[in-house]
């Protein structure tokens, strides 16, 4: 199944697998190496940590590459800012705070809350997709809460 990317999210992807792959394995290697030289394995923690490290990293990367390899790079000047999809930034009206709230919405592994990413996987985002500017969307949370905003602007 193919996952949805932006070119920067790719570029961070491919950045990170290269750095797994040619700094953090042949350090996992060389720890491997070194706990190996001490002696009985059946008793070396530093062994069996560094192992356990080893088939994280391995599963890390494996993961990367199948990401890397079925994504799809998103075409932003194809989309219509004319109602909420992914990569549009939307300004809110939270109608019970009374306050503007900005979320851009991302493919799940470029959320990033702290600057306004949000997946568009999430319950709010599932609610705000398809609307149009002067919209409310009305989302249930997971956890039975209710909020309401209304959609002010929509952006790239």
């Amino acid at each position: 199944m193919a996952s949805y990317v932006t070119k920067e999210g790719l570029d961070k992807m491919k950045a990170e697998l290269e750095q797994l792959e040619k700094i953090e394995r042949p350090k996992i290697t060389q720890q491997i190496a070194e706990a190996r030289d001490k002696g009985d394995l059946s008793e070396n923690a530093e062994y069996d940590a560094a192992k356990e490290a080893q088939g994280m990293l391995e599963m890390r990367i494996s993961k990367l590459k199948d990401i890397v390899t079925t994504s799809k790079v998103i075409d932003e000047t194809q989309l219509d800012t004319s109602k909420v999809s992914i990569l549009t930034t939307v300004k809110l009206l939270n109608n019970d705070t009374k306050k503007e709230q900005v979320f851009t919405l991302v493919p799940d592994n470029e959320s990033d809350l702290k600057s306004g990413k949000i997946s568009v996987n999430t319950p709010i985002a599932k609610g705000l997709l398809g609307k149009v500017v002067g919209e409310t969307a009305e989302i249930v949370l997971p956890n039975g809460n209710k909020l309401s905003f209304e959609v002010l602007e929509i952006t790239l």
